[in-house]
């Protein structure tokens, strides 16, 4: 036999190592790619026990792929609400809530607006009552009885208010034809005055006008009708009104403190004590007003009475009422009253006593808006000019001359029921700090203060 070459014998053995290492990484790769089993025992060097033991199945190739990478776990998502920006979440949680108030001031409207006569009867009767309780509380400190002191002091104001109503209308009617006469005489004097006037107005042109005022009253005659039985029916409504305003006043100078120790059970228990409080100064703060006003109105009423009365204006008495009257609307009432003057002097007396009727109307108001209500009113009803102005107009509108009368009073006691109850708070957070001082609670009784 020939002997084999030793190359020969070197290759063979090269690729059995080769073939051992390729076996070696195979078992590697099989025991990183297959997990072992829980109840797998440890080795250790001690002998194999004598129970048989199945013999392993051999694994399946695994296909062993370079440089491969496990897919990246989905990146985590979050929360939606955290995805909204802080600003938006803010607006979106103030404007629903704006919404929801919104809508419970609509209802409100609603509500008042269907029972209207009722609460303007209430609140004119609440004005009254701030106005004529400190008389009672004198008759009853002097030894009258409560029941006769408010019939008394009750029945004499409405006397009082019905006297006014009664000599504006007898004036009015006494002086009626005079007036008409004085009205007629202004006209024509008008007429001439506009056909001498620059404007180049004809005669012509004068009676065409007058023309189409006739056949614009003639032609609306169903329409002025109808007006006259609106007219029916809001006598009605102002006669049950002023019944409802009588006994309501009534009932709140005699009974005031159990209507309000009533109105305290349907407060919520945490809220009593800071409702209790602001009570009080809301009744003084309108009652404050009420007063104030009432002054500050028959001042005007006077001065301006005796201003166009040494003018010569018909009927001046009449017109210092009317004033006074309307006094109550603040701003608005005085504009009017103040035109009403000035229109009726300038159709009855001329263009020079309309010129100084205005004159003396501007310098009472001035002295009005810049002495009487600074020093009469106070701090305490003390209100923002424009708040006035929109207040009022907001008034009008909702509900007419009634609430441009009620609107005024009604921001001034908010304004002092926000403020106390701010200060309560922050009282609140001082007792919660220092425990060992008291919170005053102030349950007084706002309408039969004395």
């Amino acid at each position: 036999m020939s002997r084999v070459p030793g190359w020969l014998g070197k290759l063979g053995a090269g690729l059995t190592e080769i073939s051992e290492r390729l076996d070696e990484r195979r078992a590697e790769v099989e025991r990183e790619h297959t997990p072992e089993p829980s109840g797998t025992p440890e080795l250790s060097d001690s002998p194999p026990s004598a129970t048989p033991q199945t013999p392993p199945q051999p694994a399946a190739p695994v296909a062993v792929v370079p440089h491969a990478r496990r897919p990246a776990p989905p990146a985590h998502r979050p929360d939606p609400a955290a995805a909204v920006p802080w600003g938006v979440r803010v607006a979106a949680e103030a404007g629903w809530r704006l919404l929801v108030l919104a809508g419970t001031v609509w209802v409100l409207m609603k509500v008042i607006s269907a029972v209207q006569l009722v609460v303007f009867a209430f609140v004119i009767a609440l004005l009254v009552t701030a106005l004529l309780q400190p008389t009672v509380a004198r008759l009853t400190r002097r030894g009258v009885p409560r029941g006769p002191a408010t019939a008394l002091t009750a029945i004499s104001g409405f006397v009082v208010i019905g006297l006014m109503a009664w000599f504006v209308t007898w004036q009015v009617m006494e002086n009626i034809d005079t007036l008409s006469s004085q009205i007629q005489s202004g006209i024509d004097d008008l007429r001439n005055w506009l056909l001498k006037s620059p404007f180049h107005v004809t005669d012509k042109q004068i009676n065409q006008i007058a023309k189409n005022l006739r056949e614009a009253i003639g032609a609306n005659t169903d329409q002025i009708t109808s007006a006259g039985l609106e007219g029916v029916q809001v006598i009605v409504d102002f006669l049950t009104g002023l019944l409802l305003v009588f006994f309501s006043t009534l009932f709140l100078l005699y009974d005031g403190r159990r209507i309000w120790e009533w109105f305290l059970k349907l407060v919520p228990a945490a809220a009593r004590p800071a409702i209790a409080g602001a009570g009080p100064r809301a009744w003084r703060t309108l009652t404050a007003y009420v007063r104030g006003t009432v002054l500050v109105a028959l001042i005007d009423a006077i001065f301006i009475g005796i201003g166009i009365y040494f003018l010569n204006v018909p009927m001046a008495v009449p017109l210092a009422v009317f004033i006074f009257l309307f006094s109550f609307i603040p701003l608005v009432g005085a504009v009017a009253s103040g035109a009403l003057a000035v229109i009726v002097a300038l159709v009855t007396q001329g263009v020079f006593t309309a010129v100084m009727t205005l004159v003396v109307v501007l310098a009472v108001q001035q002295i009005e808006g810049h002495v009487l209500q600074p020093f009469i009113l106070g701090r305490a009803v003390r209100v923002h000019p424009l708040a006035v102005v929109l207040t009022v107009a907001a008034g009008g509108m909702v509900a007419g001359i009634g609430g441009a009368v009620v609107a005024v009073p009604l921001v001034a006691v908010t304004n002092t029921v926000v403020g106390y109850l701010r200060q309560y708070a922050e009282e609140l957070q001082r007792q919660k700090a220092a425990p060992d001082e008291p919170v005053a609670e102030n349950v007084e009784d706002p309408v039969h203060q004395e």
